[in-house]
């Protein structure tokens, strides 16, 4: 068991096995694929509906996959050999792979940009000029990222804000270019430095829309973090996020329009 109030990024899943039907045929390499992206999609949505957290969601996405592995005799390899569950297991890393790779078309361009650009360079400084081609790729200037308050740009260099030098005052009701990355920082930033409560105000300023883009943005940066980065730190603060994802929605439920300017928590 891992101790309450670790840093640990993951738990543990169980597999519950089902017996393959005797009628069960033999398929071949390609239409495994075939059925792994027909069916784990819709599998992996369900996990991120129950909040499962990122950390755990390769070992959650195992049970589905499998699921399709074993309902055959054999999945068949070019050579008519039979598929190993090693390699099975890395083709449904590849399909979750892709799955949070889709997410990163639905934000918005800053956004998208911020998310290139953190998994190329983290936080640290890049040159203008790669910065500027990426940025025009996405149909926006580095500027616009800049006035989103997601980057700085300065003496031929870019680099991605921390959440420490972000606005502690930022409202995003207030903000007239408002992006997924954004909020997803500041809900961060907030959940660490003043708790559940004044992140779930927040996440309701925000909206259940974007929260749940905001929810998405949190699964990939976690897998760019814990497996291109090898960023433990950030990954924890992606996976904390998700992991009381479902106290901060139910919280922010409860608040009341006029709770929000309250100067502490009232009881509703």
């Amino acid at each position: 068991m891992i101790a309450s109030g670790t840093n640990a990024l993951a738990n543990s899943v169980v597999l519950v096995c089902r017996k393959r039907a005797e009628t069960a045929e033999a398929i071949t390499r390609a239409e495994f694929i075939r059925a792994l992206k027909r069916e784990l999609p819709p599998a992996i949505a369900e996990l991120q509906a129950a909040n499962i957290a990122p950390a755990d969601m390769p070992q959650s996405a195992i049970g589905p996959g499998m699921g399709v592995f074993s309902r055959y005799a054999a999945v068949l390899e070019a050579d008519d050999s039979a598929m190993s569950v090693k390699t099975a297991l890395q083709l449904i890393n590849a399909e979750l792979d892709e799955f949070l790779n889709d997410l990163h078309g639905n934000f918005d361009p800053e956004t998208r940009f911020a998310a290139t650009w953190f998994e190329q360079h983290g936080y640290a400084k890049g040159d203008y000029g790669a910065a500027d081609n990426l940025a025009r790729a996405r149909g926006i200037s580095v500027d616009s990222v800049r006035h989103a308050g997601i980057v700085e740009s300065l003496a031929g260099k870019v680099r991605i804000l921390k959440r420490s030098e972000l606005d502690p005052e930022w409202d995003p009701e207030a903000d007239d270019h408002l992006t997924v990355w954004e909020c997803c920082q500041h809900l961060i930033r907030v959940l660490e430095n003043d708790g559940e409560y004044a992140a779930a105000v927040l996440l309701k300023k925000i909206g259940g829309e974007r929260a749940e883009m905001v929810k998405d943005l949190a699964y990939y940066l976690y897998e760019v973090c814990a497996t291109k980065r090898q960023d433990a730190k950030e990954a924890t603060a992606y996976n904390g996020l998700i992991a009381v994802w479902s106290d901060l929605t139910r919280e922010a439920a409860q608040i009341h329009d006029t709770d929000m300017n309250a100067q502490g928590r009232l009881d509703i």
